[in-house]
């Protein structure tokens, strides 16, 4: 039987305004097929905070600042690699974009790119990152 390994990461919903609706921030990986939020692992002697912002800047080009911790989602997955499986905690903030371009992104995105917030949950891969979109609307719409 594999060990079990606690992993952390952070990431944020990236949003600006753009007329009567917000825009945010999603990523494509995987051919074009899956949308998703830019996040990464924690590293050693980061916050939370730096690292959500950290990985903003290098998956999505984009600086920005934190308004609010949106909250925390959990999963499980098999790494082949290492023989483990991995309990995973990422913790999503609310980030109001300052500057950057979603062109200037690294190679863990295919593509990064803004959408109208209602737009973003009805392509949004997975239910617990759609979860924190939809927080995300409803702070930014009330």
């Amino acid at each position: 039987m594999s060990e079990t390994r606690l992993q952390f990461s952070a990431g944020g919903v990236v949003y600006r305004r753009s007329g009567a609706a917000p825009e945010i921030v999603i990523l494509t990986r995987g051919g074009g097929n899956v949308f998703c939020l830019p996040k990464g692992k924690i590293e050693r002697s980061e916050t939370p905070q730096k690292a959500a912002l950290r990985e903003v800047r290098e998956e999505a080009g984009l600086n920005g600042t934190i308004e609010k911790e949106l909250g925390k989602i959990k999963y499980r997955f098999y790494s082949e690699e290492d023989d483990v499986h991995v309990d995973k905690t990422v913790t999503f903030f609310l980030i109001q974009y300052i500057s950057g371009d979603t062109s200037d992104h690294d190679t863990d995105a295919e593509e990064a790119r803004w959408l109208p917030i209602g737009q973003a949950l009805k392509i949004m891969s997975y239910p617990s990152e759609r979860e924190m979109v939809q927080k995300a609307k409803d702070l930014l719409t009330a």
